[in-house]
């Protein structure tokens, strides 16, 4: 997806910090949807979360998300980015850290259990609305 610099400044005021986040899959022909804590950086948005939950259950076997938040609605691609402390993930985890700091050391997330795992939802379409404008990306 194309992501116009004026959209993506939009999407990085709104959601380039720790917040709410809808997330739909579909398991079995039937949808389901949660709540999650999620950071937004260029076209993608981020979570941790465990790897034997249902919504990465339900993503392993269709990648396809549906998310909204905040008069914002989108399509992606759910992929699974592995265990919060393998190298690969060093840099984008001392971010989430940072961001998710008022509740992340609060005795939900532990990152020993390999199955304490970075959500990446890479964005494919979207509809924005923004001080009385509609943005279809």
């Amino acid at each position: 997806m194309n992501m116009v610099p004026e959209i993506d400044d939009i999407l990085t005021e709104r959601f380039g910090h720790d917040t709410l986040l809808s997330v739909a899959t579909i398991y079995t022909g039937v949808p389901f949807v949660r709540i999650v804590n999620a950071y937004y950086e260029n076209g993608a948005f981020y979570s941790v979360t465990y790897a034997v939950s249902n919504k990465i259950t339900h993503i392993e076997k269709n990648p396809v998300v549906a998310i909204c938040g905040m008069w914002f609605t989108a399509h992606g691609i759910g992929e699974n980015l592995g265990w919060v402390r393998e190298e690969k993930n060093q840099e984008l985890m001392t971010k989430l850290h940072e961001i998710f700091a008022q509740w992340y050391n609060n005795g939900h997330v532990d990152e020993n259990d390999r199955n304490t795992c970075i959500l990446k939802i890479t964005l494919t379409d979207a509809i924005l609305f923004d001080k009385g404008e509609k943005y279809e990306i």
